[in-house]
């Protein structure tokens, strides 16, 4: 059969969940591939922005275009120490606007330019590669000088109404200060979607595939409830799969079996008991990026709640605790719920009051509790994050407490030899939430991974800038489908 293309632009849209942490890029000796950036802003805006910018984090550029130039070069030269590949590399890189309030925002979105099948050398025929890989695959570029991946970053991040207290960051040093969004590590993301981490012309919300063939993920994505690959299913078996909670893995091999060097073994919990708690109730929780990890080794603690809101029911702690709230959490986990502000500014100011740990209670229905995202060298409390249902259970149980004692404790810690964000068989978990979400569902590893991943559908302050393991399983994902 002759070689077939198809030319796709699947945005993969990455989200604000915190800020990154420090961390130095591990690269393989025997990589080599050449990645040629192009961009493709016009005018006076993004990479073109004459506007004057001071040198910051061992970048040495003079104006915000010039430091975004050099930011991204910079991120492509880690990939590029990473992969192999004996053609070049294009991307079509530009910053413009992103869906953005002042509370949450889009980062960027990438996605291959085109697919192929049918080329001599792919290992499966009837199979759609990206075409970075194609072209890796095969040797030569599929057409000389044009672009195999398009990123796009938003260009108002940190402007009035934009996530205004948190600005990219431009330094190449992955060190960024507290608030502001490291641009390297975001740029790192957009580029592994590009390159082929992502489902492909497959829509992952119906099923149906481009022209009835698969793409090289499908072979790869089990459901562990069927026991069958996306490549053995129906449209619509795919279709329930993409919102099967917990369902979906990858079960590649490369990944497989540097899960147990990468990812955290055991599950954090939490342990609701006491004299006011009328049914012991354990449940999972969400972890931090930052503070003490929750290990093997319990830590219990009196829960007591924070109420600064004029509802008598709600605590943000966004702002400094009254005498009354102060006393309340003094040498107690407080119970806050989330929003309004960042999970680092509600730990400052429990940890200012005197609590001994944070737990958070999420404020929409969800699975899953949310990863408790930032960085905050200055925290010594843990911190945790229930769903919504459970916290509203422990708020249940607290209406029983008197001015002495409150009745309700939560023992942290981490149980049982599975891995975190992996199933009972040692095998990642994608991101499958219900309802499906675009732009992030399936194409993304799930957000119960600890430690964090850099392809997750949103960024965590404990990430690196390394896409390999101990730190990270992109590239071996890659590897599984032909990198």
């Amino acid at each position: 059969m002759s070689a077939e293309q198809i030319t796709r632009f699947v945005a993969k849209p990455l989200a604000l969940a915190a800020l990154l942490g420090a961390g130095l890029v591990a690269q393989q000796a025997w990589a080599q591939a050449n990645i040629v950036v192009n961009f493709i802003n016009t005018g006076t805006v993004g990479y073109n922005d004459p506007t004057p910018a001071a040198p910051v984090g061992g970048n040495p550029g003079l104006t915000l275009g010039e430091q975004r130039r050099i930011a991204t070069q910079h991120a492509a030269n880690l990939w590029a120490a990473t992969l192999t590949s004996a053609a070049t590399i294009r991307i079509n890189a530009q910053f413009t606007a992103q869906s953005c309030t002042e509370t949450s925002a889009t980062l960027g979105s990438a996605g291959p330019i085109g697919n192929f099948r049918n080329f001599p050398e792919a290992p499966f025929q009837d199979t759609w590669y990206p075409s970075a890989l194609r072209n890796k695959l095969a040797g030569n570029e599929a057409t000389a000088g044009s672009a195999q991946l398009q990123i796009n970053f938003n260009v108002n991040l940190g402007t009035p109404g934009c996530l205004s207290a948190s600005p990219w960051y431009f330094g190449v040093d992955n060190n960024p200060p507290p608030g502001a969004i490291n641009l390297v590590v975001v740029l790192l993301h957009e580029f592994g979607h590009g390159l082929g981490f992502t489902v492909g012309p497959t829509n992952g919300q119906t099923g149906a595939r481009s022209s009835n063939s698969p793409s090289i993920w499908e072979r790869y994505m089990l459901d562990n409830q069927t026991g069958k690959t996306w490549f053995e299913m129906t449209n619509a078996e795919r279709a329930a799969s993409a919102i099967g909670i917990d369902r979906l893995v990858w079960s590649g091999p490369q990944v497989t079996a540097a899960v147990p060097s990468v990812l955290q073994q055991g599950i954090a919990t939490a342990s609701v008991t006491g004299p006011a708690v009328r049914s012991p109730l354990t449940v999972n929780v969400g972890e931090a990026s930052f503070g003490p990890a929750i290990s093997s080794t319990p830590f219990t603690g009196e829960v007591a709640p924070v109420v600064d809101q004029p509802d008598g029911i709600t605590g943000l702690a966004c702002v400094p605790l009254s005498p009354a709230n102060a006393r309340a959490v003094q040498g107690r986990i407080a119970l806050v719920d989330r929003g309004t502000c960042n999970f680092i500014v509600k730990t400052a100011n429990l940890q200012a009051a005197g609590a001994i740990g944070m737990l958070v209670a999420d404020n929409v229905a969800a699975a899953i509790p949310p990863n408790v995202g930032g960085v905050n060298p200055a925290a010594t409390i843990p911190s945790a994050s229930v769903r919504q249902v459970d916290g509203n259970f422990i708020k249940e149980q607290l209406k029983r407490r008197s001015r002495s004692t409150t009745g309700v404790f939560v023992t942290l810690t981490r149980t049982g030899t599975q891995f975190a964000g992996a199933d009972a068989a040692g095998r990642i978990k994608l991101f499958t939430p219900n309802p499906f979400q675009g732009g992030s569902s399936v194409s993304h590893y799930d957000v119960t991974a600890f430690r964090h991943q850099l392809m997750e559908p949103a960024i965590n302050g404990d990430l690196t800038q390394s896409v390999i393991p101990p730190q990270d399983l992109t590239f071996r994902l890659f590897q599984d489908i032909g990198w």
